[in-house]
Formats: structure tokens, C-alpha cells, sequence
């Protein structure tokens, strides 16, 4: 764990000296609560572990990685505030503690600061660019137009959560100059695992204890959420098995990479095992 941890301590170093700099500090100190309140930090980390695993330097992906958690971020903002959910990672979500108002500014403020650190490569623009029009219109799919089927739920959670996975590992690809069917197979490896993520994340909702889990449970139901629990019949094994599936799925997208054997690859690698079995 000490060399994941490692990483992740580059990426909050990261995200404090940026969140340090913003003016005024009003703003600084609203991004500060939504961003260093805690988080698992899974999509820095695969970004970290993507270029390593491809052959570059840590270092040269700790921008973008610190730039996908603050997009992350932003968009959890703007989902609190649709689900009037007062509870983030165990502490007040940012429109509970500020307001609707600063809580939007924040949310922008949290992508301006983002994208100024994608800003140096015209590929990493291009690639969270694209993330940012699958999740837009996931979440307005998600408002406007709910899944009513198991294959259009699955369309949803791509977009809303395994496009942000995407560009997670696209962009450590992009740091670690990697060839594009790398890039391309490594995106699909993150975009499964991020699907199954959401999957797992959906049964967390229905069975796990809010205390635990550091967030309010039951919301799904509550808000008629289309989550996979509420869109189809399956039970929450069920949904685990088929977040089993795309786990395998991930894993089979990974090789296609052949890359050679190193520890950033095992921990992708445990990662896809992780999301399954996750218990926060």
C-alpha cells in the first residue's frame, strides 16, 4: 500500500497548492471543503497508475490527476444540490454549509482551476472535454429522460460515472506518451471499472448503513433515482455479478495493452477486483 499511498500523497499535495491559490478566499476555502473533506481519490490514482504502467514518470501525471478529482468534485457539487443531499463524505455538502449560490460558484470554481491544469496539452483537453459531454448529457438523460431497462441503464452509467474513469486513464496515457490503441485500451479498461463502480455503488445505496458509507443511504428510492436497483428486477447479488462481468471485462481490455508486469499494472489490476467488493 505504501507506494499507492505514495502517489496519492503527490496528487493532494497537488490539489492543496492549487486550492492555496485561489482568490478570493472565500473560494478557496469553499473548494477546500469539498475537495480536502476525503474521498477515496480513485481517479487521480488511476491516472498516476496509467502513466506509470505505460512507462512515464508519476510526476508527469500529477496535474491531470489533480485535475480529474477537482472535475469529479465539481460534479458532485451539482448532484448534491439536485438531490438536496446535506451529507458528503461523512460532512456537510457544499450547498448545506454555503448556500446554492456559492455552492454553483463553487462547482465552477472547481473546473476553472481544472481545466488551467489540462490546459498545457491539447490532447488532455480534448480528452476531458469529451468526458464532460458523456456526463452532461448522462445527467440530463438521468433528469429528463430516466431508464426504464437494463441496457438503458447501463448507457446512463456509462456516461455519468464511466466517462470520468475513461479520462482518468486516458490522460495518465497521455502523460506517460503512450501510442493510441494503449491509450484507447486503457480507457476502456477505466470506463468498465467505472461502470461497475456505479453498479456496486447502487447496492451500496440499498443495503449499506449510512454511518458507514459516510453518506445518506436509501436516496435512490427516496428520490426515484434510476439507479439499477429501482430500473430492473435484479437482486443485489445480481447486480454484483454483473458488476463481476464488466470487472472481467476490464481486466481482458487491460492486456489487450500488453504491458509489461510492474506494480502500477498488479494495483489497476486490483482495482478492477476492488469495485466490485467495495464496502464504501
Amino acid at each position: 500500500m505504501e507506494y499507492l499511498e505514495r502517489r496519492v500523497a503527490l496528487v493532494e499535495d497537488r490539489l492543496e497548492a492549487v486550492i492555496e491559490g485561489v482568490d478570493p478566499d472565500e473560494l478557496s476555502d469553499e473548494l477546500a471543503h469539498v475537495v480536502l473533506a476525503g474521498g477515496k481519490r480513485v481517479r487521480p490514482a488511476v491516472t498516476i497508475l496509467a502513466c506509470e504502467a505505460l512507462g512515464g514518470d508519476a510526476e508527469d501525471a500529477v496535474d491531470f490527476a489533480a485535475g480529474i478529482e477537482f472535475v469529479h468534485n465539481a460534479s458532485l457539487v451539482v448532484d448534491d444540490i439536485i438531490d438536496r443531499s446535506e451529507v458528503r463524505r461523512g460532512t456537510a455538502s457544499a450547498w448545506a454549509e454555503f448556500g446554492y449560490g456559492p455552492a454553483i460558484v463553487t462547482s465552477d470554481g472547481l473546473l476553472g482551476e481544472a481545466f488551467a491544469l489540462f490546459s498545457a496539452d491539447e490532447r488532455a483537453m480534448r480528452t476531458v472535454a469529451e468526458a464532460m459531454v458523456e456526463l452532461g448529457e448522462g445527467e440530463a438523460t438521468e433528469l429528463a429522460a430516466q431508464p426504464t431497462t437494463e441496457a438503458e441503464y447501463m448507457e446512463l452509467a456509462r456516461r455519468k460515472t464511466g466517462a470520468l474513469f475513461r479520462a482518468a486513464a486516458e490522460l495518465g496515457a497521455v502523460a506517460g506518451d503512450a501510442e493510441p490503441a494503449a491509450i484507447e485500451s486503457f480507457g476502456e479498461y477505466a470506463e468498465r471499472v467505472g461502470v461497475a463502480f456505479q453498479m456496486r455503488d447502487d447496492v451500496l445505496d440499498a443495503t449499506a448503513d449510512a454511518g458507514e458509507l459516510g453518506k445518506p443511504t436509501g436516496q435512490d428510492a427516496e428520490l426515484d433515482r434510476p439507479s439499477v436497483v429501482q430500473v430492473t428486477s435484479l437482486t443485489p447479488d445480481e447486480v454484483n455479478e454483473r458488476a463481476r462481468e464488466q470487472s472481467d471485462l476490464a481486466l481482458a481490455a487491460l492486456n489487450d495493452a500488453n504491458p509489461p508486469e510492474t506494480e502500477a499494472i498488479e494495483y489497476l489490476r486490483d482495482l478492477a477486483e476492488f469495485v466490485v467488493v467495495r464496502e464504501r
